[in-house]
């Protein structure tokens, strides 16, 4: 296996804590894993070839930050391609994915290598489009404030495989503006009225992922909660909310706003299987009291749990 990183020209004079060259060492570990993945042998090694798997099918983790940290700062720019069809070609990936973990759990281990063989071509196909296109167009459309912003949501999705960052990263990060909610005074609400700080601090406490959307199309806003149903971050925010979305949902979201913003829908909800998860995603028309439309919040729950809650419970957890 190969121990030195090779980076091309267009990378050499990079940080290393840049988000390029972050994504090719991601490169060469994931290189790596499909050389190992592809000459296991499931049926001979079974516990090796599941290992070298899981390791490859955290490319999701890369896959999100891009389509959630890359692709708004280029979408900005006008490049709309990696938006569209790259982000396709990942979801196509993870459906490989899918379809693989399926057969384990089917203990269908015969009819493995010919799907591992497609997936490893497809993934290494990926970076060879990331390696020769993505990345060195990027470096030339983006400027240095973009990929210094683009860095500071990163943490919040996470890495596939990255080396730890430097103390001067935080240092070098383009400072953020901060209300001081106690200067803001309180909002009077239409009951009551709470500080900025209150309404902060109850919105990243509740437990439902919750995204706003204006009445052109831009995310405004999410909250910010310890676990959430999807990962999110920094990036989306000023986004076109069609661009949040993977290429196959855009339509539906398209729909929905279109129903709303004509008056004849107000609200829209889904349920869906995510992660051996069951989701509930509602969306909600905003509109002001002249019932001109404002936007759309959308509301997406882990509701499992609540799912397989039988009779009653009267007292405390921490009590029976």
């Amino acid at each position: 296996m190969q121990n030195l990183i090779e980076l091309p020209e267009y990378a050499k004079k990079l940080d290393e804590n840049h988000p390029v060259r972050i994504y090719l060492d991601e490169n060469h570990y994931l290189r790596n894993i499909l050389m190992g993945l592809s000459e296991a042998d499931p049926e001979k090694d079974f516990p090796s070839f599941f290992n070298l798997f899981n390791q490859a099918a955290q490319v999701d983790i890369r896959y999100v930050r891009k389509e959630n940290q890359l692709f708004p700062f280029l979408e900005k720019k006008g490049w709309l391609g990696p938006s569209h069809g790259m982000w396709s070609f990942h979801d196509q990936i993870r459906q490989q994915i899918r379809d693989i973990r399926a057969k384990i759990e089917k203990k269908e281990i015969k009819d493995l290598k010919n799907d591992v063989v497609l997936l490893v071509s497809e993934m290494g196909r990926m970076i060879q489009i990331e390696e020769s296109r993505l990345f060195p167009i990027s470096l030339d459309i983006l400027s240095e404030e973009d990929w210094k912003m683009a860095a500071l949501g990163e943490e919040e999705i996470g890495w596939m495989h990255k080396k730890s960052l430097s103390s001067s990263t935080a240092a070098n990060a383009p400072e953020r503006a901060i209300i001081n909610p106690l200067d803001a005074g309180t909002l009077k609400m239409n009951e009551g009225s709470l500080s900025l700080e209150q309404i902060n601090l109850l919105l990243q406490t509740m437990p439902i992922d919750l995204t706003y959307v204006d009445e052109n199309d831009k995310v405004l806003f999410y909250n910010r909660g310890e676990e959430r149903v999807f990962p999110r971050s920094a990036g989306v925010i000023g986004r076109e909310v069609g661009f949040c979305h993977p290429p196959k949902s855009v339509g539906t979201v398209l729909k929905i706003l279109e129903e709303f913003k004509s008056g004849r829908q107000s609200t829209a909800e889904f349920w869906i299987n995510y992660r051996g998860r069951t989701i509930h995603i509602r969306y909600f028309a905003v509109r002001d009291a002249n019932q001109k439309y404002r936007g759309v919040i959308e509301l997406s729950q882990d509701i499992t749990d609540i799912k397989n809650i039988q009779g009653e419970r009267r007292l405390l957890e921490w009590e029976t």
